[in-house]
């Protein structure tokens, strides 16, 4: 007799993930299969003992319930195909033997009725009662989840997270116990169910000619082999489950055995791994259920491929949720809810947030998501790429909060001094190949996350006598009378990063930087940006404090000698600045070059567009006739200013007012 070839493993109760309950719906579906066959087969035998008058019929149709077995497909059939042909078997006997049975009342009652009754009312319906054991554990360790989800960050509520800590071990761990049950009664029944068939269906044949000599004497020699061979059947069948049951009892034994931080979900021991390439487990995703209501629910999510796929409890297979390709991922605060991060699809159209529940999954996310943007996984050895990338970006990329804090023969690419640069967007600057990223910035290039220094500060600095410059490379000449200028508009952006380059005639260092830049902050969990007023004017690039209207660094337009916006992500947007290094000495200085990386309100082209445009003006002023010519064909307001776009902010105004818009630290 071959043995059971499907059971479920008491290893993957404790995870209880959807694949095992996918499986275990399985065994479920052919638990009620067999429910339902057993109360048929039942009912006919019972139909057989009790109408001695009608033997021939119910032995008919008791012959028909047999050959019915092979056609209820159960879905772990697989091994039964004995137990069919025996069953088939059987069914012809019964069928010759119709007219036999008036006098078995009472061996029909102790070899046919009993066992299949003995085995319905104790394999069967225990099999019911761990099943609603197993439910209301498993709703209790949801509830206590969802209370455990919900802690805040705040320090005083330590008691109440370790009480939340001690009620979902305490919950996982019965509904460990329950699940290591139900999934023993399931493994069980797959051989009870096939001694059950088979025992009634003997004692019946054995009865049959126990008490009917009469010409049986044929049917006996044509059947002591056969029932000879049943009889094996059923002791092979019964030792197999004795083993099994054995082993179940031993390994359930291991699995309860471990320590109590098995069950519990954040654990400070665990050691997180950065370079993974694949990721599953559960998360708590924030939907939306109104307006201004959100609600979590908590779902299987892995990595397959360059996708991210989900798949809820009972689904055969899952869904993808979003390609992760060239996608962002950061850290993020969420409803005071801790080991909260959002994935951001490239267009910046879709994002989602989702919770881990532990710090440990909450990194290991966030660094897969990362690896799988990079399209570390179509290399040759996606393991080795993602470790060698994780060690680059730890040594290369470390979080500035100053510039001060830069290690001395570090590159100064702030120190700018005003220089004349070609417009952005020329076909000069167009390479034929793309550059190499180590030809665009130099690898450990430190960057700086940021721009706002306290207004203090730069008071300090206005007060000191003679050049003053700043770590951002401003000085008092870039303080530039706006009163002549032609142009002035202002933007909502958040400062991002910025960081030395190595060139500034290519915009292909632009999106190096931002690619930098963002890797950066998702390694670091760094989710905090700097807001502030970036004024375009014909003269100038100027970011504004939004609250003080502090001036905290100006560029000469002179100055950027490269801007663009994202391909793909189109709220994206840097230039490049070009400046001079004299810590060498040199009375010229050599030339230096700063990529400042920003994320806007609005559509990065639109900045691009009004950097250009003040070119165009800037160019336009050295010849009259052309600045007569560009006025022409460009709106202007009352004042005599282009007119280019809406003021995106109430605090930006034209003409004479844009003094009230901000002082000079």
């Amino acid at each position: 007799m071959p043995a059971v070839h499907h059971k479920l493993l008491l290893e993957d109760a404790l995870q209880d993930s959807p694949q095992t309950r996918s499986l275990l719906s399985v065994f479920e579906e052919d638990s009620g299969n067999l429910t339902e066959y057993t109360n048929q087969l039942l009912q006919t035998m019972q139909r057989v003992f009790g109408a001695q008058s009608e033997m021939g019929l119910a032995t008919e149709q008791l012959s028909q319930q047999l050959l019915d077995y092979e056609k209820k497909n159960f879905a772990l059939g697989k091994g039964d195909e004995e137990v069919v042909a025996t069953l088939q078997t059987f069914a012809k006997t019964v069928g010759e033997l119709n007219s036999l049975h008036s006098e078995l009342a009472s061996q029909m009652a102790d070899h046919m009725v009993f066992p299949l009754i003995q085995f319905r009312e104790r394999d069967l319906t225990e099999i019911s009662t761990l099943k609603e054991i197993f439910g209301i554990a498993t709703d209790e360790h949801e509830a206590a989840m969802v209370k455990y989800s919900r802690l805040p960050k705040k320090k005083e509520n330590e008691k109440l997270k370790a009480d939340m800590v001690k009620e979902v071990a305490y919950t996982r761990r019965k509904q460990h116990q329950a699940s290591l049950q139900y999934y023993c009664a399931l493994n069980a029944l797959q051989y009870r169910k096939r001694v059950a068939m088979l025992e009634p269906m003997l004692g019946y044949t054995q009865a049959q000619i126990s008490f009917f000599k009469k010409g049986l004497e044929l049917v006996s020699k044509k059947m002591d082999n056969f029932l000879s061979s049943v009889s094996n059947m059923t002791q092979n069948i019964q030792k197999q489950l004795d083993a099994e049951a054995e082993a179940m009892r031993v390994s359930q034994k291991e699995l309860l055995s471990v320590e109590d931080t098995v069950y519990m979900p954040d654990k400070e021991t665990e050691t997180v791994s950065r370079t993974l390439i694949q990721k599953a487990g559960y998360l708590n995703i924030r939907n939306k259920t109104g307006l201004v209501t959100t609600a979590w629910d908590r779902l299987f999510f892995f990595t397959q491929g360059g996708n991210l796929m989900c798949q809820p409890r009972g689904a055969v297979a899952g869904g993808m949720v979003l390609d992760l390709d060239n996608s962002s991922v950061m850290a993020v605060e969420c409803e005071d809810r801790r080991y909260c991060f959002q994935i951001t699809s490239p267009s910046g159209k879709t994002s989602m947030i989702l919770q881990a529940e532990s710090k440990k999954e909450y990194e290991e996310w966030i660094c897969t998501v990362n690896n799988i943007s990079r399209q570390i996984y179509l290399t040759d050895n996606p393991e080795a790429v993602a470790i060698r990338l994780n060690q680059t970006a730890i040594q290369a990329v470390t979080p500035i909060t100053s510039f001060e804090k830069r290690q001395e023969g570090s590159p100064n690419p702030d120190r700018a001094k005003p220089g004349g640069a070609p417009p952005a967007g020329s076909d000069s600057q167009k390479t034929e190949a793309a550059p190499e990223p180590e030809d665009l910035i130099a690898p450990g290039t430190p960057i700086q996350f940021d721009i706002m220094l306290p207004a203090s500060e730069f008071q300090d600095q206005n007060r000191a006598e003679g050049r003053r410059t700043n770590p951002f490379g401003e000085t008092d000449e870039c303080t530039a009378d706006s009163d002549d200028s032609l142009l002035q508009q202002v933007f909502d952006v958040r400062f991002l990063g910025s960081m030395a380059v190595r060139c500034g005639n290519n915009q292909e260092v632009i999106y190096e930087a931002m690619r930098q830049v963002l890797a950066a902050r998702a390694i670091h969990n760094i989710f905090r940006t700097t807001e502030a007023h970036l004024m375009v004017t014909s003269s100038s690039l100027r970011l504004i404090d939004p609250q003080t209207q502090v001036t905290r660094i100006s560029f000469q337009l002179e100055e950027v000698c490269q801007f663009a916006a994202h391909q793909e992500n189109g709220r994206l947007m840097g230039f490049v600045v070009e400046g001079r290094d004299w810590s060498d000495g040199n009375e010229e200085g050599e030339p230096s070059f700063s990529a400042f990386v920003f994320e806007s309100n609005t559509e990065g082209e639109k900045i691009c567009y009004t950097i250009n445009l003040a070119k165009e003006i800037t160019e336009a002023k050295k010849d009259p006739e052309a600045l007569a010519e560009l006025m022409k064909n460009m709106p202007l307001t009352n004042d005599g200013k282009f007119l280019l776009l809406e003021p995106e902010t109430g605090d930006s105004k034209s003409g004479e007012g844009q003094e009230d818009l901000e002082s000079e630290a």
